[in-house]
């Protein structure tokens, strides 16, 4: 007895499908009319009578068989002619359950001497009887599962904008993405996102640079390569929506450090940034960069990426709290004497720079995203303060990604990390200095539309 196949069949013109007993391959003619031999048309619905047992059909008729109280044979008829035409139609879509037998009559059912099982739910199959040597064949199989139309996401929230088939919608402070129409397989009903957290703040005195904050992507996954992620192999995959508002979090960049207030020795490290999140992605803030005073080093603060440390002392470690892929790098180390430099924030792909003798380390750079279709480098760590204490240095630089560069006595103060690219602020220099405030963060949602 074979066996149909379902899950192989393509509804259109011309596709195949599989019989399991026999393996035999069915390419599906184009609709249930036939021509050239015998009968023109198609079948006639018997409405009037649903099938609840077994019984013969007659060439013309079309048949819903409920299978509901149990399995049903289906005679085929005896001594067909070339055109001879019969359809079935799961009534109940009992057919996984009660399956429905194709008895062969003597004749073939595409060119095999066996019966032929129905058994996938909401099945409908045409046959036209072609010759002895083919006998019965498929000529339109489908499910009404598969009738179902595309759906795609429907949604509002924030600044929207289009891009081929695909919508975007950009965040860059606190809202709602609102899904009025979840989708579907067959449409879309998923998103890619970009959650940027908030950078964290230079340090002050001999600053490290302030860690970048937590750079998290899906790959496209939804809405098309829309970019390689630099992250590496993510296994990062793209969101289920449904019908509901998903609050967007976009975190503000940390505080910038306070001015040293005692040239003497006061510690006045940076300010962690602030939290970004959409539906169960959250971005952890970036850590902010250590400050250092005659009584020791002030701390470098863990976070999406680590803070820089002063002079002395340990670096921030990033993707903290861990995930995967990692959501930023660690911070730069400093140097002591006799050069007292302190380190970069990290980057979201790049860890901070450890502090050279000649300057502040350099902030690590960040990640580079075409997601919303123009190329952007977002969550670069803060540039270190250069030193005044012994050897003066210049501020190292910003890392790329929006990263502040550090302040120096050659060359200015600390630079603030730039807005929306959750950038680290840059480290200050000596007495009364002051690390720059770290960048605000950033939201970005894809999907298919149409």
């Amino acid at each position: 007895m074979s066996k149909i196949e379902v899950d192989a069949i393509d509804k259109q013109s011309g596709s195949t499908l599989t019989l399991g007993g026999s393996g035999t391959a069915v390419t599906l003619a184009s609709g249930a009319t036939q021509s050239g031999f015998g009968r023109t048309g198609t079948v006639d619905w018997q409405t009037g009578s649903i099938k609840t047992g077994d019984f013969t059909a007659v060439s013309g008729e079309g048949y819903f068989v409920n299978t509901t109280s149990g399995e049903i044979d289906v005679t085929l008829p005896s001594s067909p002619s070339a055109g001879d035409i019969v359809a079935v139609s799961d009534y109940a879509k009992t057919f996984s359950t009660n399956q429905c037998i194709m008895l062969r009559n003597g004749s073939n059912i595409e060119g095999a001497a066996s019966n032929l099982t129905l058994d996938a739910e909401g099945l409908a199959m045409t046959f036209v009887y072609v010759d002895a040597t083919k006998g019965w064949k498929v000529v339109g199989a489908g499910r009404e599962e598969d009738k179902t139309s595309a759906e795609f996401v429907t949604a509002s929230g924030g600044t929207v904008t289009c891009s081929g088939n695909f919508k975007i919608h950009t965040f860059t402070g606190p809202g709602t993405f609102t899904v009025s129409n979840a989708g579907n397989v067959a449409g879309s009903n998923t998103v890619d996102y970009l959650v940027v957290a908030g950078g964290g703040s230079g340090g002050g005195r001999y600053g490290g640079g302030g860690g970048a904050g937590g750079y998290r992507e899906s790959p496209g996954t939804a809405s098309g390569s829309y970019a390689v992620s630099p992250l590496g192999a993510a296994p990062a995959v793209a969101l289920p929506v449904s019908v509901q508002g998903y609050a967007i979090v976009v975190g503000g960049g940390g505080a910038q450090s306070a001015p040293d207030p005692n040239p003497g020795g006061s510690n006045q490290p940076g300010n962690r940034g602030n939290d970004s999140s959409f539906s169960t992605i959250t971005s952890t803030s970036g850590g902010a960069g250590a400050s250092q005073g005659y009584e020791g080093p002030g701390p470098a603060y863990n976070g999406g990426s680590g803070g820089g440390a002063s002079w002395s002392g340990p670096a921030g470690t990033g993707n903290t709290p861990p995930v995967n892929p990692s959501q930023g790098k660690n911070g730069g180390t400093g140097v002591g004497s006799p050069y007292y430099m302190a380190g970069g924030g990290g980057g979201a792909t790049v860890a901070g720079t450890n502090a050279p003798p000649s300057g502040g380390g350099a902030g690590g750079a960040g990640a580079t995203s075409s997601i919303n279709d123009t190329p952007t480098t977002r969550a670069g760590g803060g540039g270190a303060g250069g030193s005044t204490y012994n050897s003066p240095g210049a501020g190292g630089a910003g890392g790329t990604g929006g990263g502040g560069a550090g302040g120096s006595s050659l060359g200015g103060r600390a630079s603030a990390g730039t807005a929306n690219t959750g950038g680290g602020g840059g480290g200050g220099f000596g007495a009364p200095g002051a690390g720059g405030a770290g960048g605000s963060g950033i939201v970005i949602i894809r999907y298919k539309y149409q």
